[in-house]
């Protein structure tokens, strides 16, 4: 501890490090006696006997070797080939020690429980309406890999967060099965935005098999961004601007090859969603300490409030379009599922009856992009050759060279 010559040895070979700096151990409480030798109290274990007297015993050289290694956690390579016992062990020390509350350690730290231990850390995350945090511990977030189900339901994402690129991941991707994502004011251009990666590059949640975009303004034409999804078998759409009816039932089976259930589906019950890992309660930590606001930090934002006076209306409006979407009744439901049965077909209807409920919606969109090419005619060239369906749209290549 006194910068002398630190050597490890890996793979068998010895080498000498001289650049890392270990953590100062906690300072010891004064002690009256002449003898300048003071114990560390922190290699101790300190208990009563039946005649209540005070008694203590050292502790194992693991236990001390343990606490070592939590405090210098961020100098570690690698924790990859250590058993489950000890990586479990070690985070809880570290856990113990607060070390994940430092933002400057928390990130590498987690990174290298996660590539040891995966979804041992940390399988399933829910954050649902909890955006502080997500916003706050982004960088920590963005190190769990392992996830099966995150649930970022009302955290406030809007249609162009960071986090998108997280979620379409080689890294995560690999992994995710459920994703919840409504009522985030998520419309047709962030659905877009948020699957152009897997659209354009072909890969990115591929074992995705539920997706709850509930209480979002989305429309029709957004469905057929989710057609690049392999695997999906359930799809919540409550809330959203799609309206039940034997179009739209044909709409996603063509694209989704999903059917609407008759029965609320108990995959989207909230209650069944939890962080469950050994980094649960580090989650419930960082929320805790972020409840804990200093003073200081209150009167900044006090300030803050001040100058938006003058711009008042304008901050509420952004406020309220990235609140979630509250309905005052209860929404349409709209679950649809994959079937077991593969010749399973939806009910037919008259071709014209499906012409007259989703034509004209359709029909106002096309009219709407005729009369723009009319109005921008004189300041265009001439237009291109029409591209095929299959091909990426103009928008499409466009937000792909936006990353």
């Amino acid at each position: 501890m006194d910068n002398s010559a630190i050597y490890v040895r890996e793979r068998g070979n010895l080498r000498r490090v001289s650049d890392i700096v270990l953590a100062q151990p906690k300072p010891v409480s004064s002690c009256r006696r002449t003898n300048p030798f003071v114990l560390r109290k922190e290699h101790f274990i300190f208990t009563y006997n039946a005649e209540g007297s005070l008694r203590y015993t050292t502790k194992s050289l693991f236990d001390t070797t343990l606490l070592f290694v939590a405090d210098n956690i961020h100098h570690v390579d690698s924790l990859v080939g250590f058993p489950e016992q000890i990586g479990d062990r070690l985070f809880a020390a570290a856990e113990e020690n607060r070390v994940f509350l430092n933002a400057d350690v928390s990130p590498k730290a987690l990174q290298l429980f996660g590539d040891a231990y995966g979804e041992m850390v940390l399988g399933s995350l829910c954050l649902r309406n909890r955006f502080p945090l997500l916003h706050e511990r982004m960088e920590e977030i963005k190190t769990f890999h392992s996830l099966k189900s995150l649930d970022l339901f009302g955290c406030r994402l809007g249609d162009d967060h960071e986090i998108f690129q997280h979620l379409t991941s080689s890294s995560l991707s690999s992994n995710l099965i459920q994703l919840f994502i409504g009522g985030n004011g998520l419309s047709d251009v962030g659905l877009q935005r948020l699957t152009s990666p897997i659209r354009m590059l072909r890969k990115g949640l591929d074992r995705l098999q539920l997706l709850d975009i509930s209480h979002n303004p989305i429309s029709v034409r957004a469905l057929r961004y989710l057609a690049c999804l392999p695997k999906l078998q359930h799809l919540d759409a409550s809330g959203t601007s799609l309206k039940l009816g034997s179009a739209l039932k044909t709409t996603i089976w063509d694209l989704l090859g999903l059917i609407y259930s008759e029965i609320p589906l108990d995959n989207f019950d909230h209650s069944r969603c939890k962080t469950e890992g050994w980094a649960e309660q580090v989650v419930n930590q960082w929320e805790t300490n972020s409840s804990q606001m200093p003073k200081q930090r209150k009167m900044d934002e006090s300030k803050t409030s001040a100058l938006h006076f003058f711009g008042r209306q304008k901050f509420v409006r952004e406020v309220l379009n990235a609140a979630p979407l509250v309905c005052e009744s209860e929404p349409e439901r709209l679950h649809f599922f994959r079937p077991a049965d593969k010749d399973h077909r939806p009910e037919k209807q008259n071709p014209s009856t499906i012409i007259h409920q989703e034509t004209p919606s359709l029909h106002n969109i096309k009219k709407r992009q005729h009369r723009s090419e009319k109005c921008d005619g004189a300041n265009r060239s001439p237009p291109t050759k029409r591209l095929s369906s299959s091909t990426l749209s103009a928008e499409d290549i466009d937000l792909m060279n936006s990353y």
